[in-house]
């Protein structure tokens, strides 16, 4: 579902439509939500009940991290077990023409409009890009285990923090196991032998 609406309007949809419709038809862990700006004007404790409602409902919720404004608390959303993910929206398109699909940019603008500083903070914001978006699709976490999917990006830096600021060129991306990008060029698609 897609919900735009803020203040008292949105506060209506989030809260008095969207779980009691989750619940009574039986959706529970199969509903998702996105934008839901409302969210961040709400008090402390009427986000408290509403995150623990959708945290018992599994209501996920997904963000753009259009600006300080209208991000998601995705701290205090995963307090109550509620599955939060980081899309790109409006990729070059008539919504927006700022969209573009790279997730690794969508972390950098997350880290940036929520002011974040710390290391750590930093690294949030990859997991909420990268890990977020595959539990709210119920996907394994793509990383470097065995029997993990095979998708991943290598770039150059020091450390992830560092990475999510400096947003380094993609020397190599790979998905399902096939290159898919060098020097940050398409290729077609071969299979690693």
């Amino acid at each position: 579902m897609h919900l735009h609406d803020r203040g008292a309007k949105g506060d209506r949809g989030a809260a008095r439509h969207h779980p009691p419709d989750a619940r009574a038809l039986s959706l529970t862990g199969k509903v998702t939500v996105s934008h839901v700006f409302c969210l961040p004007g709400l008090t402390d404790g009427e986000l408290g009940a509403l995150a623990a409602e959708l945290g018992d409902l599994d209501i996920a919720l997904t963000t753009v991290a259009p600006s300080d404004s209208l991000v998601l608390p995705i701290a205090r959303l995963r307090e109550h077990g509620v599955r939060v993910g980081l899309g790109s929206d409006g990729v070059r398109d008539s919504w927006s023409p700022f969209g573009n699909a790279d997730m690794l940019h969508r972390a950098h603008l997350l880290g940036w409009v929520t002011d974040v500083r710390l290391d750590e903070e930093l690294a949030d914001c990859y997991r909420v890009a990268t890990h977020g978006g595959a539990d709210v699709m119920g996907l394994a976490h793509a990383d470097l285990r065995p029997g993990a999917p095979a998708d991943f990006v290598l770039v150059r830096g020091e450390c992830l923090p560092q990475v999510v600021v400096v947003m380094p060129r993609r020397d190599m991306v790979v998905h399902g196991g096939a290159v898919v990008a060098r020097d940050g060029k398409l290729v077609g698609r071969s299979r690693p032998e």
